[in-house]
């Protein structure tokens, strides 16, 4: 089992490595859902971590439809990400139709070099996600997809999880479960849809609150129940 936390500074990204996280995922704007961290944040937790740091390359919240100029901007993001000594970025597109952005990740993708690809929840405002999930692994840069399996919390959609996760088995692409899991259920959320990897953010931070540092207690406890789990 792997156990991707949201860091959004140094102190959190510290904190998540010594409290049994597996990976990072390193945003800012966490209220709007995460945006590319700056470029030193970037390189210093990149620096000062063992573990995998994944980058958000996102330019704005107003939607995940982008305009040229914002492809231009995640362009260069991604160029700067990947001398940075990150090990991934987490990105996404979609046409105004609602289908994923094929033109955007042809140009956004081979710019990623070494880099591994996740695709974020964008993907949970498709309409077909199967569909969408064999769009994505067409694409070999793309390693994951972080999803809740549609617009609500991963828990309440535990059916759509399970067809995702037997729809990509023995694929490239791994699914990543995330938004709205709890610690105190998750062995049983695993054991029901079959996945592999999850992803936490206020759920381990002080008072569950996006802008509290993460707890390390609430960190350790969840990374032991998760790693226990075979």
């Amino acid at each position: 089992m792997v156990l991707e936390v949201i860091a959004t500074c140094m102190d959190d990204a510290l904190t998540a490595e010594e409290n049994g996280a597996d990976r990072i995922e390193l945003i800012t704007a966490i209220t709007e859902g995460g945006l590319t961290p700056g470029i030193g944040l970037v390189e210093q937790v990149a620096k000062s971590v063992r573990i995998p740091v994944f980058v958000m390359v996102r330019p704005h919240s107003r939607s995940f439809v982008y305009a040229k100029h914002d492809i231009e901007t995640m362009a260069a993001e991604i160029r700067a990400i990947a001398n940075s000594g990150a090990a991934g970025v987490v990105l996404g597109a979609l046409t105004p139709e609602g289908k994923i952005d094929e033109r955007a990740l042809e140009t956004l993708l081979p710019l990623t070099g070494g880099l591994q690809v996740t695709f974020h929840r964008a993907f949970d405002e498709l309409e077909d996600q199967l569909e969408g999930l064999r769009t994505l692994s067409r694409y070999p840069q793309i390693t994951r997809v972080l999803t809740s399996a549609g617009p609500q919390p991963a828990t309440e959609a535990v059916p759509a999880m399970r067809r995702l996760v037997e729809e990509a088995r023995g694929g490239s692409v791994t699914i990543l479960a995330g938004s709205g899991l709890k610690p105190d259920s998750i062995a049983s959320f695993i054991r029901q849809t079959g996945v592999k990897e999850v992803h936490f953010g206020s759920a381990v931070r002080y008072g569950q609150s996006n802008l509290a540092p993460i707890d390390p207690a609430a960190l350790r406890s969840l990374a032991d129940r998760v790693h226990s789990i075979s």
